[in-house]
This record gives structure tokens, sequence and C-alpha cells, in this order.
């Protein structure tokens, strides 16, 4: 059972490891092997990581791998992807080999703008606020200029501030709606420091002009970005879809259908953009990027119309098979972890130092090719066959299998269908 602390956050690394052991890890000599063989032998990186967050007691390690063979309008990429999941690497570098033949991948950044609010409530009329509002509007913006000077010089900053009438569906509760241009970077701090800096002056000069005070509740940016839009795209011949075992004609309508089913039904919906998240979450990771806040933006984006739906669609024109996305992403190559991680610095060599439109577009890619990998394999052979592959090796670790035993299991498997339960079984009958 867990214990209250007092002052946790105070105690040396040392000193909370040993609490922890203490309190909520009976095997004590093991535990405290595992927390610390995962510390960086560097001294100066070690403590960088620690400082990440508050409380660090080791570091949680996910594996960097890279997707290669990437054609993005015409350029080629090697993606940095972090993940845990089995097949997702495996799958995305599945999709670039099929498309390089095929034309490779178009996108296109459609909008850059990014939104923050400051939630208020008001009492008195809605048309003295009005006045009112349109009156301090260009103060507001020129009390925020030292914030906004650097980002203005270099072609960002705050593009407009609007008053928003919420009371038919909160009473009394209005917004500052703004709207930004953030560049390279997220912007998540900047934003959030233009909006406290509106609410101090709004609330500020109210008082001198309003009958009743302005109660101002949270100054916030928003992660749902349907403003911050890239589309993603591939396309061919119908016949050029051909291969081994597979009639074109046939595979395109299946999996066209396959997309339809995704966007009328939510269920299907669901898995179906978990499926592209699993591509754009590991280089969003990979990048130094918030890959929660992309997650939550994206998923609101899907259920913008009043249903959740497929992000994907696909079709048929005159011969043509096209498959495309277009999916919100606000996301930064400066700043945050970009500056500090040494392995978000790689990532971002790795694909040649992309700007953030850029990433935009490499990062919808990965997802479009991850759900494209998806539906290849379920409308053909089906999902198990490769991602069970893949898993293989996570069962086998599992039971501790030796190089010997894995080589002859894996051998075996080439041509057996692999399941928990087979594995299990081959792994037993070789032992024995």
């Amino acid at each position: 059972m867990s214990k209250l602390v007092s002052g946790f956050s105070k105690l040396s690394k040392t000193e909370k490891i040993n609490w922890l052991i203490t309190n909520h890890l009976p095997n004590q000599d093991a535990a405290e092997k595992i927390l610390k063989q995962y510390w960086n032998s560097d001294q100066k990186l070690q403590q960088l990581h620690d400082e990440f967050i508050e409380n660090t007691v080791t570091n949680y390690y996910l594996p960097l791998g890279v997707a290669p063979n990437f054609v993005i309008n015409d350029k080629i990429y090697t993606i940095p992807m972090t993940t845990e999941e089995s097949s997702v690497v495996a799958a995305a570098s599945k999709a670039a080999k099929y498309w390089q033949t095929r034309g490779g991948f178009k996108t296109t950044v459609l909008s850059t703008i990014k939104i923050g609010q400051v939630h208020f409530t008001y009492s008195g009329s809605f048309k003295a606020l009005e006045d009112y509002f349109n009156l301090v509007k260009p103060q507001l913006i020129e009390d925020a200029k030292p914030i906004t000077k650097n980002m203005d010089k270099r072609g960002g900053g705050i593009l407009n501030i609007e008053l928003k009438n919420k009371t038919n569906d909160l009473e009394h509760y209005y917004q500052l709606h703004a709207t930004f241009e953030t560049l390279d970077a997220m912007g998540a701090n900047f934003i959030n420091s233009c909006l406290e800096q509106f609410a101090k002056t709004f609330k500020a000069e109210a008082e001198k002009v309003l009958p009743q005070p302005v109660n101002v509740i949270m100054s916030i940016l928003s992660n749902y970005v349907p403003e911050c839009i890239v589309r993603a795209e591939v396309s061919c011949k119908v016949e050029d879809l051909a291969e081994k075992d597979i009639d074109p004609n046939a595979f395109a309508e299946k999996f066209i259908q396959a997309v339809n089913i995704a966007e009328i039904e939510p269920y299907r919906a669901v898995t179906h953009n978990k499926g592209i998240m699993n591509g754009i979450d590991a280089v969003v990771l990979a990048t130094g990027n918030d890959f929660r806040a992309v997650e939550a933006g994206v998923h609101a984006y899907a259920a913008k119309d009043g249903t959740y739906s497929s992000l994907t669609h696909a079709k048929i024109d005159n011969g043509i098979f096209t498959f495309w996305m277009e999916v919100p992403l606000a996301l930064g190559t400066v700043g945050g972890l970009t500056n500090l991680h040494p392995l978000v610095k790689l990532a971002l060599e790795i694909l040649d130092k992309p700007n953030a439109k850029q990433l935009m577009q490499i990062v919808a890619v990965a997802g479009l090719a991850q759900n494209f990998a998806a539906l290849r394999s379920l409308t053909t052979t089906g999902i198990q066959e490769g991602h069970m592959k893949m898993h293989l090796m996570n069962i086998l670790n599992q039971f501790e299998a030796t190089a010997e035993e894995k080589i002859k299991i894996v051998h075996h498997f080439k041509t057996n269908v692999v399941t928990h339960s087979a594995v299990v079984n081959a792994i037993e009958n070789l032992r024995h």
C-alpha cells in the first residue's frame, strides 16, 4: 500500500530511489539494479535527463528506429521513429518502398494558424462589452509587443483577436479568441504568455470603462488547430497497383470500401485512426514534439463534422487511384526538447534539419504510410500475419529464448502461422 510522503521533490535522486524501494518494491536489490542500470554513464547527460521533469529516478528507454526509402515531393527521406509497437517501423518502411516506384508521396501545407483563448465571464450587456473590446483591441496587441517583438521580426506573431459570445452555451461566458503564427516554434509558451498579457490588460482597462467587472477564468492555448493543416497523398494508375497474386482492380475497390467503412462507422474509425497515429506519434516523439497535444487535436478534428470518422480518404477517378489525408499538426523544430535532447537533435539531422512546415509534411506522410500498410494487409493477407511475425521476438524474449532457440523458432515460423500459443508450443517442444 502506498504511503504519504512530505517534501519528496526535495530529496536527492538516491534518497527518492531508497524511499521508492523501501515502500513499494519488495525485491529491493533487483529493483535498485534495474533502476540504476538505465542511468547514463555520462553524468552531464544524465543530469540533463534528470532535469527534464521532476522526481526523476531513472531513464525509460524506447527504441529509436528508422524507416528508409520515403520519397516526399521528389526528395528522399529516412524517417526516424520512436515507438514500442512491433510492426510500426516495418509497416512504414514497406509502404515507403511500395510507393517509391509509384510516384512517391505528395504533400502540401494548407495553413499554419494556431489558436489561444482568454476565457472570462461578464454579467453586463453584450453591446457594452463589444464596444469596449473594439476600443481596447489595439492596446491588447500593443501591450504584448515586448513578448512578440522577436517573433514579429521573423514574420510571425499575433494575427487577430476576436470577441466571442458563448452565453448561449454557458451563462455570462465569453472568449478572447486569438490566432497566431509561430513559424518554426510549436509556440505554446509564446501563445500562453501573449494570452496572459491580453487578460491582464483586458481586465485592468475594463475596470475604467465597464459598469460590471470582467472575471478572467483562464488564459490558455488550444491544442485543437483546425487551421494548421497539412495534406498528404499518393496516387497512381489502378493497373500500377498490380502485384503478384493481387488483381489491381479488385484490390483498389476493396481498399476504398475499407476506407468508406471507416468514414461512416466510429468503431472502425477509432482503430483506423489509431493506426495513422502509430506513424504520426512515432515521428513526433522522435523529433521532441508533444505527441499528446497532437493526438488530442487530431482526434478532435476527426469528429469535427459531428461524428467521429476516418482521417484518410480514397477514390478512383478516370482510372487513377488516390489515397489522401488532411490532418492538423502543430509542430516545432526550435525550442523545447529540440534544443536539448541529443537524440532529438540527431533525428532532425537525419531529416536534413527541416523547418516546421517541412516537418508537418514528413509527419503526415508517416501517418498516411502507416494507414496504407495496415489497409493493404487487412484487405489482402490479414493484419495478424505480418504483425505477429514482428511480435514473435517479443514472445521469445518473454521466455528468455537463447540465440540458438531463436534461430530455430524463427525458421519454423517462416512457414507456420504465428500465434502466442503456437510459439509457446514451439518453445516447449524444442526444449523437451
